[in-house]
């Protein structure tokens, strides 16, 4: 594995788009690092693009020529004399050999070493190092299965229902559930083709699927200097397609003890493997239990929804890991107040299973007031395009308590107007979700969607399988 010495952070090439782009260009003007935009054709006159210091465009719209071919992306860092890559999420974000072919060209990635990266992307061997640290994980395999008729003695093991995973996957593809014998080579055999597909690799797993369980992960820092800090939890139960849409902090109604004892387990986890940079350790919650599901080797999506409790800028405390030094600020100096909330307003249209909706933005009005935060690269006119995720925009509030926090999410969403030609959003069913009287008692689950469309609490059909 190659070194690059630490040295701190001068100029960073900001190898992602759209509001997380946006987002890191602005905390480097803060802390006066210097920044290089690469994007696709389709992004020339995007906000960060405009915000940078400088733009190298590195391929057209299509993500394999652009934003996923690390080439370009690497040139386009040695050309414009960036002395750091930072991948933002998604894209290149999680692969090791991204952070390696950095490394081999003296760029520092901002993020895990290519080695950590590389084991906690591997689901299964991220389950046996858990385990062997003591952090609780799932009943399932310890090895991939490797065809059918092992996959069905696994599973009487483990029993129903149960999930198959990809190894390789993350971000919530790659995953199905079974509830019925008659199901399982098939799923197996489904989940193996799309992981083949999306991944480039077909090794599957099985775990324990655990019915109306809650999402919960833990927000870390790490530096080399062999600290490790927790900044609390996060509650992202309510799912569409395994993958998040609406989060909060803390996560609430946790039972007394569990909010320490998740914290301590991702510090230990994130120890073990030698961890630094910012990262998420996920966890599934289900009554007074939980269990390990996997680690994301980068910023999330919601982390607004920490920094908003914490005061803490996580992409700061990234870039500071980065330059090779220490954390800005210690474990007992961590305050946690109030809560925040965060809603994704993505382009999809709910009542086609949240298919994508591209098109331009004809009318963009955000919602105002204390205390309230959008991340957002959209403005009117913006051509939302059919290449890249359909997020438009990260909605977050804070207030002192869970129940001004939904007060105040509520006036924000009905106050923010986005509307355009071809387009639909989820600003709607946000609201619906918000009203819903599980939401707002904090007893929600990842199967709140489903049992909001089929109008019961309990919802047989909650989590039917699916390959994403």
């Amino acid at each position: 594995m190659t070194r690059v010495p630490r040295r701190p952070v001068g100029k960073v090439l900001v190898a992602n788009r759209g509001e997380i782009a946006l987002r890191i260009v602005r905390t480097c003007r803060e802390m006066g690092i210097r920044t290089v935009v690469a994007h696709s054709t389709v992004d020339r006159d995007s906000a960060a693009v405009r915000l940078a210091d400088e733009a190298v465009q590195i391929g057209p719209g299509a993500p394999r020529r652009s934003y996923l071919y690390a080439p370009a992306l690497v040139e386009a860092a040695l050309r414009t004399g960036a002395d750091a890559v930072h991948p933002g999420y998604g894209f290149l974000s999680e692969d090791p050999d991204f952070a390696e072919i950095c490394a081999r060209n003296g760029l520092v990635f901002v993020g895990p070493r290519p080695d950590v990266i590389a084991r906690m992307g591997d689901k299964v061997l991220a389950r046996r190092l858990m385990a062997g640290t003591g952090v609780p994980v799932l009943p399932g395999t310890v090895e991939p299965v490797r065809g059918a008729s092992e996959a069905l003695v696994e599973a009487r093991r483990i029993g129903l229902p149960l999930i198959v995973k990809a190894a390789a996957g993350g971000g919530g593809r790659g995953m199905a559930v079974v509830r019925r014998w008659a199901d399982l080579e098939q799923t197996v055999r489904a989940v193996r083709a799309a992981a083949r597909s999306v991944f480039g690799d077909d090794r599957v797993y099985l775990e324990q699927f655990w019915e109306h369980a809650r999402h919960v992960e833990v927000q870390l820092l790490a530096d080399e200097h062999g600290a490790v800090v927790h900044l609390g939890n996060r509650d992202c139960s309510v799912q569409r397609r395994h993958q998040k849409l609406v989060e909060e902090c803390p996560a609430p109604g946790l039972p007394d003890g569990m909010a320490d004892a998740l914290a301590e387990a991702a510090v230990r986890g994130a120890r073990a493997v030698g961890y630094t940079g910012a990262g998420t350790f996920e966890f599934l919650v289900h009554r007074d239990r939980f269990a390990f599901i996997e680690a994301n080797c980068r910023i999330q999506v919601e982390h607004p929804v920490t920094e908003m409790v914490t005061g803490i800028d996580v992409v700061r405390e990234q870039l500071l890991v980065a330059g090779g030094l220490p954390l800005s600020v210690e474990q007992s100096a961590v305050e946690f107040r109030g809560v925040a909330l965060e809603c994704r307003i993505n382009a999809e249209d709910p009542t086609r299973d949240f298919a994508p909706c591209p098109g331009t933005v004809t009318e963009f009005v955000p919602p105002g007031g204390p205390f309230v935060r959008l991340d957002t690269h959209v403005h009117t006119g913006s051509v939302v395009p059919p290449d890249y995720d359909s997020l438009l925009a990260k909605l977050v509030v804070w207030a002192p308590d869970r129940d001004a926090a939904l007060a105040r999410m509520e006036r924000a969403l009905a106050e923010f107007r986005i509307a355009g030609a071809g387009l639909r959003t989820t600003r709607e069913v946000l609201r619906e979700i918000l009203a819903d009287e599980r939401f707002r008692a904090g007893t929600h689950s990842t199967s709140l969607l489903a049992e909001m469309a089929a109008g019961s609490a309990t919802a047989d059909g909650a989590d039917d399988p699916e390959v994403a």
